[in-house]
């Protein structure tokens, strides 16, 4: 899927013409490397860097929706990750001294 229209499609930005520009201004990352094309292919598991007004958001893209459905709907389809923080799936992953 288009990184513009996953944009649009789970509400991060409120048109499809805003993600478009979002993505030509060249401040995204998708997993690491910079996005200067809107049409950049996004696929689950990919994380994405985007800077907002804010601050900086870090998702994972857990799904790819069908559709720009209701807020509940897209934000099932990814998951928000703190910048600079690892994240582990398990518990015996952590190293706790």
């Amino acid at each position: 899927m288009r990184v513009d229209k996953l944009l649009w499609y789970v509400r991060l930005a409120a048109t499809r013409s805003f993600a478009h520009d979002w993505a030509l201004e060249g401040h995204m990352r998708l997993n690491g490397r910079r996005i200067e094309r809107p049409s950049a292919a996004v696929r689950p598991g990919d994380v994405l860097v985007l800077p907002t007004r804010s601050g900086v958001k870090v998702i994972e893209v857990l799904s790819l929706p069908t559709r720009r459905g209701p807020a509940a709907e897209a934000q099932a389809c990814y998951r928000v990750l703190e910048p600079g923080v690892e994240q582990f799936d398990e518990p015996s992953a952590r190293t706790d001294a």
